[in-house]
C-alpha cells in the first residue's frame, strides 16, 4: 500500500521513573523514528496525569526538531480551548521559522484532562470558559493565512508573526462526527483518533466526501514484538493503565510482571469502553496486516502509531519492527545495527 507511517507520542512515564526521563525518551524515540523513515512525529497534550509527560507539546517540538534532520514534527495536538489563538499562532510561527517545512500544528477541542484540571488551566476562573472552538479556529487560521477580515480588530497582527514567511501546516484532530464536519468545512487535513474511538470509518468517509481535497490520517494503538506472545506481555502495561483509568485511578505505566498479576486477578470482563478501543498486538507480520486493514477501513493516507510500554527499549523495538515490516527508509540497516550493539 502507498501508505505513510508516523508516530504519535504521549511521552509515557514508566513506574520507577520521572517525567524528565519520559521527555528524554521522547527525544530519543524521535531520533529513531527519523532514522527509520517515519513521515512525522507528533507530541500529544495531556494534563494532570502521573502516566504521561506530554503536558506541553509546543515546548517539546523544538528540541525534537533540533535533534532530527528530516522528519516532520508537530502537535497531536494543541488543545485550543486552553489558549488564545494569537499565542498559538505566534508559537507555531516561531517553530516554523526555525524549522522550515517541517512543523505541523494539530489542533483539538478536547480538554486532554479532567474537569478540575481544565479549570486550573484557565487564566480567568470566575466562570467556565465559553465553548467557542469554531470562533477560535477561525481567528487562528486568519492569523496563519493572513486573511482576517479587513475590519477585524486584530487584523494587523497577522503580519507580525515571528516566523514569517514560514508557516506551520494546520490539521484538525478529532474522534467524533463534528470534528470531521469542521475539517471539511475549513479545508484542513483531518487526523482521526481511532485509539479513542475505533468506530470512526463512517466519520472518515463523510469527511472525504465533503472535503474538496481530503487528507486523512488515522492514529491507532499498536504494540509489535518479535513474537505475538512477547507483544501480548508488553501490552499488559497499557491494559492495566486503561482498566484503572476507567475506574478513575491514574497511574504511571506499570512494569509487565506487575501488570500481568493485576490483569490475572481481575475477574471482570473488559468494560464496553475498553472493548471499543482497538488493540493491534502481535509480531511484525500480524501488525502490518492489521495496520493495513485499519488504513483500508478508513481510506487513510497515513497511519499514526501510538505505542506505550513500560520499557523504553521495548517501545523503540516496536517501532523498529513496524518500520522493517513496511520497509520504511533504511529500517533494515538501522535494525541490524541496533541488534548488533552498534
Amino acid at each position: 500500500m502507498d501508505l505513510r507511517l508516523s508516530v504519535l507520542d504521549q511521552s509515557p512515564i514508566p513506574e520507577g521513573f520521572g517525567g524528565a526521563d519520559a521527555l528524554r525518551n521522547s527525544i530519543d524515540l524521535a531520533r529513531l523514528a527519523d532514522e527509520l523513515g517515519y513521515h512525522r512525529y507528533w507530541v500529544a497534550e495531556h494534563h494532570g496525569t502521573p502516566g504521561l509527560a506530554s503536558a506541553s507539546p509546543e515546548a517539546l517540538i523544538g528540541p525534537i526538531a533540533a535533534a532530527t534532520p528530516r522528519i516532520r514534527v508537530g502537535s497531536g495536538g494543541v488543545m485550543l480551548p486552553h489558549y488564545s489563538p494569537l499565542k498559538v499562532a505566534e508559537t507555531f510561527s516561531a517553530l516554523a521559522g526555525l524549522f522550515p517545512g517541517r512543523i505541523d500544528l494539530g489542533l483539538g477541542r478536547a480538554p486532554g484532562t479532567d474537569p478540575i484540571t481544565t479549570f486550573a488551566l484557565q487564566r480567568d476562573r470566575r466562570e467556565a470558559s465559553p465553548d467557542d472552538f469554531p470562533q477560535q479556529m477561525a481567528e487562528l487560521l486568519g492569523y496563519l493565512n493572513d486573511d482576517l477580515p479587513a475590519d477585524h480588530p486584530f487584523v494587523r497582527l497577522a503580519a507580525t508573526l515571528p516566523g514569517l514567511p514560514e508557516r506551520p501546516e494546520p490539521w484538525l484532530l478529532g474522534s467524533s462526527p463534528q470534528s470531521g464536519i469542521w475539517a471539511a468545512e475549513l479545508g484542513l487535513p483531518y487526523a482521526f483518533a481511532d485509539f479513542i474511538n475505533s468506530d470512526g470509518a463512517s466519520i472518515a468517509a463523510q469527511y472525504r466526501a465533503d472535503s474538496e481535497r481530503p487528507v486523512l490520517g488515522v492514529a491507532t494503538w499498536a504494540i509489535c514484538a518479535d513474537t505475538e506472545e512477547e507483544a501480548q506481555r508488553l501490552a499488559s502495561s497499557s491494559l492495566m493503565m486503561m482498566r484503572l483509568l476507567h475506574q478513575g485511578r491514574l497511574i504511571a505505566v506499570p512494569p509487565v510482571e506487575k501488570a500481568l498479576r493485576f490483569m490475572s486477578s481481575e475477574g471482570s470482563p473488559p468494560s464496553p469502553r475498553e472493548r471499543r478501543r482497538r488493540a493491534i498486538i502481535g509480531d511484525p507480520e500480524q501488525v502490518r496486516a492489521s495496520l493495513e486493514s485499519v488504513a483500508h477501513e478508513y481510506g487513510a493516507d497515513e497511519l499514526m502509531v501510538v505505542t506505550i510500554t513500560h520499557d523504553h527499549e521495548a517501545r523503540r523495538r516496536s517501532y523498529e519492527l513496524i518500520a522493517e515490516a513496511f520497509a520504511l527508509g533504511s529500517a533494515a540497516s538501522v535494525g541490524a545495527s541496533s541488534r548488533d550493539g552498534v
